[in-house]
């Protein structure tokens, strides 16, 4: 769930967080952890400098969350290194004084992914932020971990390669933040998340060893110990490097806009499309709400009285797109479309793409504060969630509007409100936990992209086993055996300095049983 707003009616999760998480090991109950105290500041000044070190109330405000607003909670102390060695050093200082640390990218994360739960040191990488090498004969790229995603890409313009991860926040998140958190994206469908394109990694391991999985030929490693890393949504380590796969760019693309009456109509199309063997380079869903607020913003020429649109991409050799597009758009007629548009320029298909990926910008065009939530179902029940989830708005008084990777039926419900009711966020933080818990029932997910943070703690017991978790627990052992890196995370059990019980008693919390 991410939300924005212009509000803090979460501030009072600050001082529950900082008077009652105390520390515990992966696997047993330890001593309380250590607070950082002015001996430590100094150690740590002593390393990156105090011109790199922030420890004054207001400047740590800043980082009191990330995308997900909802609970805040602040670092005693941000430190900005500029190389592996000094985080070495810093995580090596920490372990020595029980102080926990937790790496941050851009913050755009969407479930407390960096949350600094039970304070301790933030590691923030925005000034690792080189492109380190570029090799278009063996295809791959050696990036820093606060390297922008888009500005890979923008490095490889002209070249006839791209990389292929694109979540809609790549003008502002990092590739290491995508690699903690194996981020998504519209054209996941077709080229996979951040995994499939990750060939290896370097990171600091929880006790301050520098590490390598992988590398630039890729993954030799048996078992798969970096495809296991990324996703550990910084519980493992922080990454200092990462090789990266890049793409050719396709010869060829054709772009569409498929106009339907209905949702259920547009739904149907996903189905019928995949159902017939076309894999599409990205399948994306918008509503009439996000549609209208689309159109408000940027004056595309979407209709306005649609139900939904389709935004349809597939891409190849020039000699075989046409006739997939066709295809397409003759499913798309048959499952009920009013209306398919092709783009005829370049210009045309980017400007349907910053539509789809500015989205959520625009959505403060129709409330001052919403709540976005990620899911995942199988594509055939995605008429079930959809009605399921316009009958939980209804219910709960709360607008909601959809936008969401179809193709994958990964879903993006937006719930609207205004943070200053605290009625509203109520009703909000309740309709969220049904959409998850109807995501179970249906055989899917409570993320497809975003991760479990802090946020889907509580939802894990009904995903997962005992013994399913029980088994994650000793692989994070493995790794993380203190507790002591990016602790409260991910595991519905004490951990580091934080556990579910903490989180799920926050202000507006209500257990998923």
């Amino acid at each position: 769930m991410g939300w924005i707003g212009i509000g803090c009616p979460a501030d009072i999760t600050h001082s529950y967080f900082r008077k009652n998480v105390g520390h515990k090991d992966m696997s047993q109950t330890a001593e309380s952890c250590t607070s950082v105290t002015p001996e430590f500041l100094k150690i740590l000044a002593g390393i990156v400098g105090p011109q790199r070190l922030l420890d004054s109330a207001d400047e740590l405000l800043v980082y009191e969350c990330d995308g997900y607003v909802v609970e805040k909670t602040v670092p005693d102390v941000v430190v900005f290194p500029e190389s592996a060695d000094e985080i070495v050093q810093i995580v090596k200082a920490c372990v020595r004084n029980k102080v926990p640390f937790v790496p941050r990218g851009a913050g755009t994360s969407l479930a407390g992914g960096c949350l600094p739960v039970g304070g301790g040191v933030m590691i923030a990488l925005t000034r690792m932020n080189r492109i380190l090498e570029i090799n278009l004969r063996d295809r791959y790229a050696l990036v820093e971990p606060g390297v922008v995603n888009v500005r890979l890409t923008r490095a490889l313009s002209g070249s006839g390669f791209h990389y292929a991860p694109d979540p809609s926040s790549q003008g502002a998140c990092t590739i290491g933040g995508n690699v903690a958190t194996n981020s998504g994206g519209p054209h996941t469908l077709k080229y996979g998340v951040t995994v499939n394109h990750v060939l290896g990694v370097e990171y600091v391991s929880a006790t301050g060893d520098l590490v390598q999985l992988g590398g630039p030929c890729g993954r030799g490693e048996e078992p798969d110990l970096t495809g296991l890393f990324v996703g550990s949504e910084g519980t493992f380590g922080i990454v200092t490097k990462a090789w990266v796969n890049i793409t050719h760019n396709p010869a060829a693309y054709r772009t569409m806009l498929g106009v339907f009456e209905t949702v259920d109509d547009a739904t149907r199309a996903i189905s019928n499309i995949i159902g017939a063997g076309i894999v599409p380079a990205a399948l994306e869903m918008m509503d009439q709400g996000i549609v209208g607020a689309l159109e408000a913003a940027y004056s595309f020429g979407f209709p306005l009285d649609a139900g939904a649109v389709l935004l349809i991409e597939v891409d190849g050799l020039e000699c075989a797109v046409g006739a997939e597009a066709a295809t397409v758009t003759e499913i798309c007629h048959s499952s009920g479309a009013r209306e398919v548009r092709l783009s005829k320029t370049e210009e045309e298909r980017l400007l349907l793409w910053k539509c789809r990926k500015q989205a959520f910008g625009a959505i403060g065009r129709l409330s001052p504060s919403y709540c976005t939530q990620d899911g995942v179902v199988p594509r055939t029940r995605l008429p079930e969630i959809l009605a399921a989830i316009i009958d939980i708005g209804m219910r709960h008084s709360i607008r909601i509007v959809n936008v969401f990777h179809a193709g994958d039926g990964n879903i993006h419900p937006i719930l609207l409100f205004d943070e200053r009711d605290s009625d509203q966020v109520r009703r909000v933080m309740e309709a969220s936990e049904e959409i998850l818990n109807k995501c179970i029932d249906l055989g899917g997910s409570v993320t497809g992209e975003h991760g479990i943070g802090v946020e889907k703690i509580s939802f894990m017991n009904r995903l997962f086993t005992e013994q399913d978790l029980e088994v994650m627990r000793d692989v994070r052992n493995v790794f993380n055996a203190d507790g002591l890196c990016s602790p409260g995370k991910l595991l519905p059990t004490a951990g580091g300095c934080g556990s579910e019980e903490i989180v799920r008693s926050l202000p507006g919390r209500k257990a998923a049983m």
